[in-house]
């Protein structure tokens, strides 16, 4: 179905946390598209400037320049907003094992100073950015919520405690939260540079440029990889969810599983080139398969995702085919 049947007041006051980011961005765009008044988030310390420039001068936009971990920042930002979508958070695992404090400080602190700033300020509903980290070393598959194993990273571990914090905000505030959990989002405008970033876009652009991928293990890890298209689906759903619903985490992926390295070479394939990847070490903290139950998302939030991973990917490929030009 998608999202574009998707309805809200038309004097709806949507906040982005993190909108200038790859999620965050592509939820600032799509909620501009749908004409309602949107408020973007961001310290730009991930996010890029240049994701939201393109909406800068639009009459229902407005670009905050803070941080998630100054409360009175988040206070004014969220000041006669009816609806908060969360994706203010520090991403990657390999990461966050070399700085486990500011992952503390952004991921843990700055989403509960999120969370009480909309309590404060009356928001009807606060989606937050989860992750299918917190499923942590469990073996089973498909991933299913209350299934959940030890964490095995500290991104993980924020995400763990953001779900407890929002569970306690429903329980003692009454604020309606919803953690999604993120199974490998990729699309348009994820970030393909750097040594943390996402394997999809990284893949796409070594090969476009006729250098050669490598791959962290033997390639046989499995994903869910989800089109950014069914995340906004995700966080639009959630706004217009029962309040019965909320104080809960929901598995926000495509429902299928597929191999790191028949990724590479569909990559491979679709870009023309016959490249045959290196192989590296295992990455520390990598759960090494993953695969969303995405039932009870369908059923409490009407999540229906409308992408497969052919849809996408074709998608994405073509959006770095013109933004690597």
């Amino acid at each position: 179905m998608g999202y574009q049947d998707i309805k809200f007041d038309a004097d709806s006051v949507f906040l982005v946390g993190g909108g200038a980011g790859f999620i965050g961005s592509n939820l600032c765009e799509a909620l501009i598209q749908m004409g309602y008044t949107v408020r973007c988030l961001d310290d730009l310390s991930t996010g890029k400037y240049e994701n939201i420039e393109p909406l800068i001068d639009h009459e229902k936009f407005t670009f905050i320049k803070g941080d998630i971990r100054d409360l009175n920042t988040c206070l004014e930002a969220t000041k006669g907003v009816d609806y908060v979508l969360n994706q203010a958070a520090w991403g990657s695992v390999p990461r966050s094992i070399e700085m486990p404090l500011l992952y503390e400080e952004i991921n843990i602190r700055g989403t509960l100073n999120m969370m009480e700033a909309s309590r404060v300020n009356g928001v009807k509903k606060f989606v937050y950015a989860s992750s299918s980290s917190v499923y942590g070393n469990t073996p089973t598959l498909p991933k299913k919520e209350g299934q959940e194993g030890k964490v095995i990273s500290p991104y993980a571990l924020t995400k763990k405690v953001d779900e407890e914090y929002g569970r306690l905000y429903k329980e003692l505030y009454g604020l309606d939260t919803y953690g999604l959990r993120y199974f490998n989002v990729f699309g348009r405008r994820q970030d393909p540079d750097g040594m943390y970033a996402a394997v999809i876009p990284k893949f796409i652009k070594q090969l476009l440029h006729d250098e050669v991928p490598t791959i962290n293990g033997d390639g046989r890890q499995s994903r869910d990889f989800t089109y950014i298209d069914n995340v906004i689906e995700a966080n639009l759903r959630a706004c217009q969810a029962s309040s019965e619903a909320a104080g809960q985490a929901f598995n926000i992926g495509a429902g299928g599983r597929l191999y790191l390295i028949d990724i590479y070479y569909h990559l491979c394939k679709a870009l023309g080139k016959e490249v045959e990847p290196n192989f590296g070490p295992n990455r520390k903290g990598d759960v090494r398969d993953s695969n969303a139950d995405i039932s009870k998302a369908r059923e409490l939030l009407g999540y229906d995702p409308e992408y497969d991973f052919e849809k996408g990917i074709t998608l994405a490929i073509d959006w770095y085919k013109e933004y690597l030009k």
